[in-house]
């Protein structure tokens, strides 16, 4: 795979497509080609270029030693916009990427032409704060845990009852997610702080965004989306029934048009 030298670390990308192009900045413990399942080709067929990259922690992307910050990967993210020359650039994030590229939108608004924000937040709430922490004494047990257990969890929190409740598509899920990286793929992105509340931040962001949200999500239920796109100006709201924080998986064909049909107004 190509890549970047970029604060100090060497990040792996991919280039889908043709055309105008969109960087896409997936979340937490996550590879890049999960992007490439449903979004990348979809743009494609739109007429647009879709840029993925692994951030640190996954990869072929260098993984330092250590615990990662929020600041870490925004720099990251910047550095692939410069070095690859895409400013300013359309933007599209789910969850920690969306938190990304919200973070560049308050701090770096020459880089972001518009930026659509899947699965975000604007701050935790104390449930949200409870998991971070747990998944974080965890990681500092040591322990390693069964592949069929993670999975089944993993299921639990990220897809929505409408997919768990069908008999027929459980064991395909179940199987993607025992054959994933295994959570200590990633490590060190865990002890990223994602508490602050950044809403008073957002009312200063430029560029026209979208927030899309789905029913279903525990990870960043809608109620914490919604709170994003009341903060940024000029920033509509979506909100897809029957998924989960999977939704882009879920239900592709709903998001994908709601991704699209942004980019080509922005």
């Amino acid at each position: 795979m190509p890549h970047v030298f970029t604060n100090g670390i060497r990040l792996a990308y991919e280039r889908n497509g043709r055309g105008e192009r969109v960087l896409m900045i997936m979340g937490s413990s996550a590879a890049g080609r999960v992007w490439t399942m449903h979004q990348t080709p979809a743009l494609a067929d739109a007429g647009y270029q879709a840029i993925t990259f692994d951030n640190r922690g996954i990869p072929p992307s260098d993984v330092p030693p250590g615990k990662y910050s929020l600041a870490d990967l925004v720099d990251d993210t910047r550095g692939v916009i410069e070095a690859l020359a895409l400013a300013p650039c359309r933007i599209v994030g789910a969850s920690l990427g969306a938190l990304i590229a919200q973070e560049l939108a308050i701090g770096s608004p020459e880089l972001v032409r518009c930026a659509v924000l899947i699965a975000t937040k604007a701050r935790s709430d104390e449930i949200r704060n409870a998991q971070a922490k747990a998944e974080q004494a965890l990681a500092e047990s040591g322990l390693t845990l069964p592949p069929d257990y993670e999975a089944a969890m993993a299921a639990m929190q990220m897809l929505s009852p409408a997919t768990l409740n069908d008999d027929g598509s459980v064991p395909l899920w179940l199987d993607t997610l025992r054959l994933s990286p295994s959570t200590a793929i990633g490590r060190g992105q865990i002890w990223i702080d994602t508490s602050r509340d950044r809403r008073a931040a957002l009312r200063d962001v430029t560029a026209p965004c979208r927030v899309i949200a789905f029913e279903d999500d525990l990870v960043t239920p809608p109620h914490l989306a919604a709170e994003v796109a009341d903060a940024i100006p000029d920033c509509d709201y979506v909100e897809i029934p029957e998924c989960g924080h999977f939704g882009y998986l879920e239900h592709p064909d709903e998001v994908n048009s709601a991704i699209i049909e942004f980019l080509d107004k922005n």
